[in-house]
């Protein structure tokens, strides 16, 4: 059964509060303190959403520590299982395990919000929403492909917040008009994710440097998009910005267009709690501008990384044959792939990038050091007070 949609009259508009949020320091002059984002019943002391990275990049271990330092921390639901010995034979039940088991270590570790990224192009998609929700995550994010049957899965009582992730106005309109027939339902937040973002992206090659799909004119789309929802139902639906966000002044800037809030994956591959190996982490600190490059997955989507031999040879036309161990993607076609891309993801989690990379965002060259996720925190806290000053 679906919540009923009840207006939150305690839910301000964020740009209301990013005016009226001031604070005062002896011998300056005022500034705006960073707001809170607010999705449902859940409030995050800081605008700030942990991206989720796929393939044991983001765990229980990163997420506590973001939703401990005041944002929200994100476990991926992708692969989720790689460590399990019984991934490649029982993937279902390796990656539903793997799953439970992160949530459950998470909440050990912190009472902040906890959420999870779950592609709707995972093959086991499904199995995976009704394990975060039993679990009684905070939040689910859905992405790459549109989650038109996600409030299907709650029951009466359930208190899992749904957040889908568009790249455009019109799919977060068509969502919100597909749940809300469906299911009496409307998404409790939208992600905004642009080209700029690591990982697989939901856009055309010529697009990606098209100013006309810039994060900047996403977002304020998607704002649009969601104030005429917003009137016609009285009812709040943050707007966050993603892929391409690096500092307190990119926060500003998007809170200034109108998101609430912004996520981040890049910046915390480069911190302690992050659970990738420290191997892993490095390329981050040692890449240059040049080093990334959009690559063609194969799961038939574009997809930015930092480029190393073992992409300069698929590139060259080297393939690596394969038995496809984990059918973890639907659209992927393992009889025309050149490599696995679970295995390739696994392996650079690992540390072993000869036979593997690392997915990245477009400003992954800017990260000079790994810090811990409090001093990142901090640092966006500082950034963003300089830029409002």
């Amino acid at each position: 059964m679906s919540r009923a949609i009840v207006p939150d009259k305690d839910t301000a508009f964020q740009n209301d509060l990013y005016l009226s949020n001031y604070f005062k320091r002896p011998g300056t002059v005022q500034q705006m303190k960073m707001p809170e984002l607010k999705i449902g019943h859940l409030i995050s002391r800081l605008p700030i959403i942990q991206g989720g990275m796929g393939v044991g990049i983001s765990m229980s271990g990163l997420a506590s520590a973001v939703a401990n330092a005041g944002g929200i921390g994100v476990i991926a639901g992708a692969m989720a299982g790689i460590t399990e010995k019984d991934v490649s034979t029982n993937g279902l039940e390796a990656n539903c395990r793997a799953l439970s088991r992160e949530i459950r270590k998470a909440r050990e570790k912190t009472r902040g919000i906890v959420g999870v990224n779950i592609m709707v192009a995972l093959t086991h998609f499904a199995d995976l929403v009704k394990t975060a929700i039993a679990e009684k995550i905070d939040i689910i994010f859905a992405g790459a492909g549109l989650p038109l049957d996600l409030p299907g899965f709650l029951k009466k009582g359930d208190r899992t917040r749904l957040v889908p992730i568009v790249s455009s106005g019109r799919a977060a309109a068509l969502i919100c008009k597909r749940w809300f027939q469906r299911y009496g339902y409307l998404p409790d937040a939208f992600v905004v994710e642009g080209p700029k973002a690591g990982g697989h992206l939901g856009f055309k090659a010529e697009q990606l440097d098209d100013p006309a799909f810039s994060l900047e004119t996403l977002v304020a789309d998607v704002v649009a998009e969601m104030k005429k929802v917003e009137a016609e139902h009285g009812i709040r639906i943050p707007v966050i910005a993603a892929g391409g966000v690096y500092d307190g002044d990119d926060i500003r800037r998007f809170l200034q267009i109108g998101a609430s809030g912004v996520q981040m994956g890049t910046r915390f591959v480069a911190t302690h709690e992050c659970d990738a190996d420290p191997i892993f982490k490095q390329s981050y600190v040692d890449a240059r501008k040049e080093d990334l490059m959009v690559i063609k997955s194969p799961v038939g989507l574009p997809g930015r990384a930092l480029k190393n031999q073992f992409l300069v040879d698929v590139a060259a036309g080297v393939r690596r044959p394969f038995r496809c161990p984990y059918h973890c993607i639907k659209t992927c076609d393992p009889e025309k792939s050149p490599y696995c891309i679970g295995m390739a993801l696994a392996s650079a989690r690992r540390g072993k990038l000869k036979n593997g990379f690392a997915f990245a965002g477009a400003n992954a060259f800017r990260v000079d050091e790994i810090v811990s996720v409090k001093e990142l925190m901090r640092s966006l806290e500082t950034g963003y007070d300089r830029a409002t000053g």
